[in-house]
């Protein structure tokens, strides 16, 4: 497990969540491994409660399969899961991208334009950076719009679809997500409702045509 130290004035808690969390999203935890509130707790230096409320959230999107008296066992990849992951995120982030070109302030749009920057170099340096910053490239669409709840509830369920985003990183290797980003950006830029949505739609399709590549490559990962 990658342990990264813990933000300043971050909740035990929130701690746990985000480790544990992103270290199945990068498969430094990988899906069908059984995973303890004490191991974990005493990897990150904190007691065994936070690790326990932490692994309570995480099985509400099914990601995690809390065994009694076992600890938790990691889900394996569910493409029914991952379908209805992205069917929220579409649902949610469609509307909101024609929101944000209402609403996004000249300085929010050189952000985006900021952080896809960052985005062109870690692609290929650091792939759980990339993650990070694709992300917060979403992420800043939702602030945008003051809809920073719905980020954190399409989050949750978007675990199933961000681990095997993670995979496609590691398998793809013409990869266009950076390009994508640039589109959406200038769409939004643009003010053009419905470039940006087409833009986003493209984007999103990516994963249909990666996914008979990963199921080949992870089979053993991926539940029928």
């Amino acid at each position: 497990m990658i342990i990264t130290p813990k933000n300043n004035f971050e909740p035990n808690r929130e701690y746990a969540f985000r480790m544990v969390k992103d270290n199945i999203i990068n498969m430094e935890i990988k899906p069908g491994s059984l995973i303890g509130e004490q191991e974990i707790a005493s990897q990150l230096g904190i007691s065994r409660t936070p690790v326990h409320e932490a692994f309570l959230e995480l099985s509400k999107s099914r990601i995690l399969n809390i065994l009694p008296q076992k600890g938790c066992s990691v889900s394996l990849i569910d493409y029914e899961l991952i379908k209805e992951s992205r069917f929220l995120r579409i649902a949610v982030e469609t509307a909101l991208i024609r929101e944000v070109c209402d609403v996004a302030t000249d300085e929010e749009i050189q952000n985006l334009y900021a952080n896809i920057k960052l985005q062109q170099f870690y692609l290929e340096n650091d792939p759980p950076k990339f993650m990070d910053l694709d992300n917060e490239f979403h992420k800043s669409i939702y602030v945008a719009c003051n809809k920073l709840q719905c980020f954190y509830m399409v989050s949750l369920m978007s675990l199933h679809f961000d681990r095997v985003r993670s995979l496609s990183l590691r398998t793809i290797k013409d990869n266009k997500l950076v390009s994508d980003h640039i589109a959406i950006a200038d769409a939004i830029a643009a003010r053009d409702k419905d470039a940006a949505c087409a833009a986003f739609s493209k984007h999103m399709s990516r994963f249909d045509l990666d996914w008979d590549i990963i199921k080949k490559e992870y089979s053993e990962y991926i539940t029928e």
